[in-house]
């Protein structure tokens, strides 16, 4: 069996857009007419210049060769024309080509992904949501209004969920650190009041800022929220300079997670030994797929770190997780969409089951999905943005900061 063809979707979903403003797909098929599925989650470059980038990584190391061999092809990408050091784009691309090979894989042997990474350690997999506006609510005043998000809060609590996420710290600048508004304390002090107060102990809080602090200033907020408990508080500082989590960590009694942003054991091997950091949140289309993020859960489990795997794109990423998640025993939960995503869920056939806040581990063969080509052609993206995007424009300590979560505009 051997890889042979090669197509790409990229995918605009529908407004509100939860996900980003686009995904990437890739498909795969063999010369035994195998399909597998896989998604890029990468966004240094265009969606144009990145199909350029699939394209060549595909080419240049994988067409032509058996999708058992995972390894050496990793190896190829990784070492690409001397390099042998993390690198996002071409880790995305392959992260998405190699996570294909694994429905391959699944599918030609009539079992799962999780059965071939070690069977099934986890029947079920704790789910965490973002915190979203409803379709009738602003959704501009929504993420900076702490009655409006504590009401989404407990309204994920009747559903089911034991864990909530939200980012009200301001905004996300090119600048790298800056100190926090005392108006962005303020806030973020009141939305964990209030979410607390709604959910009160049925749901832990997960406290994001998207790597937007000076060390000095992750610390002045931390501490600020500490008497609300939350779960984490994640990459309080840019993921450039990971020594700066541990000063974080001895100064603000709130577990730190980070590594959306992060690619490669390399990187994750290099934050743990520096120390600091329990809560790992690997993306699967971007850190080198599944088997990169096997090896760094089983790194963290020498460090007694535990994994949270990251989700902000579509549901090929979000079914790759959810078998990577099955497999290993330090698993603290799963990002999803709300409870699936009604586009992404749509993409896939609702082939994915979310229950009682758990996520179910497919049985079908590969990832279990039954990805919708026609669906996916049907939404193509026609923009000029990227994936997610910061602001150029700094902190604003005057007249306050107003910032899109969620989704950004459309572009």
């Amino acid at each position: 069996m051997k890889l042979k063809d090669l197509e790409i979707f990229v995918v605009a979903p529908p407004a509100p857009g939860w996900g980003g403003r686009y995904w990437i797909f890739t498909k795969l098929t063999t010369d035994t007419g195998i399909v597998g599925y896989g998604e890029c989650y990468a966004s240094t470059v265009g969606p144009k210049a990145m199909r350029a980038v699939i394209e060549d990584v595909f080419e240049r190391h994988m067409q032509g060769e058996n999708p058992e061999n995972i390894e050496l092809m990793y190896r190829r990408a990784y070492s690409a024309g001397f390099t042998q050091r993390p690198d996002p784009t071409v880790m995305g691309a392959f992260s998405g080509l190699e996570i294909a090979c694994w429905d391959i894989l699944g599918k030609a042997r009539n079992r799962p992904v999780w059965a071939l990474l070690g069977g099934k350690m986890n029947a079920k997999v704790r789910s965490y949501t973002y915190l979203y506006p409803d379709p009738d609510q602003d959704a501009a005043e929504f993420w900076v209004n702490a009655d409006m998000t504590a009401e989404a809060a407990a309204k994920c609590v009747r559903q089911g969920f034991t864990a909530v996420k939200f980012d009200p710290a301001g905004p996300y600048t090119i600048r790298g650190g800056h100190e926090p508004a005392m108006s962005d304390i303020s806030r973020s002090v009141e939305f964990c009041a209030k979410i607390r107060e709604a959910v009160g102990d049925k749901a832990d809080l997960l406290f994001g800022t998207h790597g937007q602090f000076t060390t000095p200033g992750a610390i002045r907020l931390g501490r600020e929220l500490e008497p609300y408990n939350p779960l984490w508080y994640e990459e309080p500082i840019p993921p450039d300079n990971l020594a700066e989590f541990a000063e974080v960590a001895r100064a603000v009694r709130i577990p730190l997670a980070t590594g959306e942003r992060l690619t490669t054991k390399a990187e994750f091997g290099a934050l743990l030994r520096l120390g600091g950091v329990k809560i790992l949140q690997p993306a699967l289309g971007r850190v080198g797929g599944i088997w990169e993020a096997k090896k760094i859960a089983a790194m963290a489990e020498v460090f007694n770190a535990e994994i949270a795997p990251h989700l902000y794109a579509g549901p090929v990423e979000w079914a790759a997780n959810i078998h990577f998640a099955a497999s290993i025993p330090n698993i603290l939960m799963a990002e999803t969409i709300q409870t699936g995503g009604a586009f992404h869920l749509k993409l896939i056939k609702n082939s994915i089951r979310w229950e009682d806040g758990y996520i179910i581990p497919p049985e079908a063969p590969g990832l279990g999905i039954e990805f919708d080509e026609d669906v996916a052609r049907a939404h193509p993206y026609t923009g000029n943005g990227l994936h997610l995007q910061m602001q150029e424009a700094p902190c604003d300590y005057r007249h306050g900061n107003r910032f899109e979560g969620g989704a950004p505009a459309k572009a």
